[in-house]
């Protein structure tokens, strides 16, 4: 079970993290018989690994390629198996071109690439793997060149920058230390994140598996510092969200206050004009002339000071009340 949960998180891993560089396709099903690749994948045109900072990563993606990720060290069956799938995408790419044998050359063909958390030294030479250090980091094994294949193994490479999203698919202390400089990368990264959701989803679902290992325990304590991290920040967040929404209301309502007291003010003031004219023109404020105020209230002093001023008091009650 535990096996199938890897298998999910790295295809899903991988593909986060190809994506950008061109078209990604998992499990794909292959015609000779029901088969499936774990990740096919096609650079995009033009090609954008140079803005992607994903090292080794980026320059398997610079050309076509099957990657074929496994848990536990790939096997001798395993391999051949890998390389089936390999020969029947050949197969398949002749059919559609066929009567046009140059539409695709030799060094566009896909190219096979196991990765294996180790690979003992028995099987690279069972396959007649080598090295190029001349050209790629230590731990990529090249098989001749027809057969388009290279074996990776995780634990054999340099503890750099640029293996690590590679690392990232070890097994045991290499994947430890590479989760240990996923977590030193900045912020603001941008597969950091995804990268560590993508982790702490296999972490969940090792944690309800009831037969996890001591290498998968051992995963699972590692990850739960980070996920107590991630649990605490969105606690924060939320605790930020909700403060930030009170501040708001609050700045509102004292806002819609301040305009409350602005209009109370400016009615009490107009209340005091129209009084002190009626007092003027007639005296005493009798109920009477006390019931036109409010109509008189709904005016501005423009237009109620000559009326208050020209109308006698027959013709103010009898057109106000």
């Amino acid at each position: 079970m535990t096996r199938f949960a890897y298998d999910q998180f790295a295809k899903d891993y991988l593909k986060e993290l190809l994506q950008p560089l061109g078209t990604v396709e998992t499990s794909r099903k292959v015609s000779a018989e029901i088969r499936e690749i774990d990740i096919y994948f096609a650079p995009a045109s033009p090609s954008s690994s140079d803005t992607i900072e994903l090292g080794l990563l980026s320059r398997i993606a610079d050309t076509p390629a099957l990657i074929e990720p496994f848990r536990n060290a790939a096997t001798i069956a395993e391999i051949r198996s890998c390389m089936n799938k390999l020969f029947d995408i050949f197969a398949e790419l002749k059919r559609q071109t066929k009567g046009d044998e140059n539409r695709i050359k030799e060094s566009e063909l896909p190219r096979l690439w196991i990765l294996s958390p180790t690979a003992s030294e028995s099987i690279l030479s069972g396959f007649r793997a080598s090295l190029d250090l001349e050209s790629w980091e230590a731990g990529v094994h090249f098989l001749a060149d027809y057969l388009r294949t290279a074996i990776i193994a995780i634990h054999q490479l340099p503890r750099t920058e640029k293996t690590l999203w590679l690392r990232i698919l070890g097994k045991g202390r290499v994947q430890q230390q590479a989760i240990d400089e996923l977590e030193a990368l900045p912020q603001d990264h941008p597969f950091r994140a995804k990268a560590i959701d993508l982790l702490l989803s296999l972490k969940t679902t090792l944690e309800v598996n009831q037969n996890v290992d001591e290498e998968d325990r051992n995963l699972i304590m590692r990850l739960s510092p980070i996920y107590e991290q991630k649990l605490a920040e969105a606690k924060q967040a939320g605790i930020d969200e909700a403060r930030q929404i009170y501040e708001q209301r609050l700045s509102s309502t004292k806002q819609e206050g301040i305009q409350e007291g602005i209009q109370e003010g400016v009615k009490a003031e107009r209340l005091q004009v129209i009084e002190n004219l009626l007092q003027v023109r007639f005296g005493e404020i009798d109920a009477q002339l006390r019931e036109v105020i409010t109509p008189l209230l709904a005016l501005t002093p423009e237009e109620f000071t000559p009326l208050l001023l020209q109308l006698s008091r027959e013709e103010l009650l009898a057109r106000f009340l």
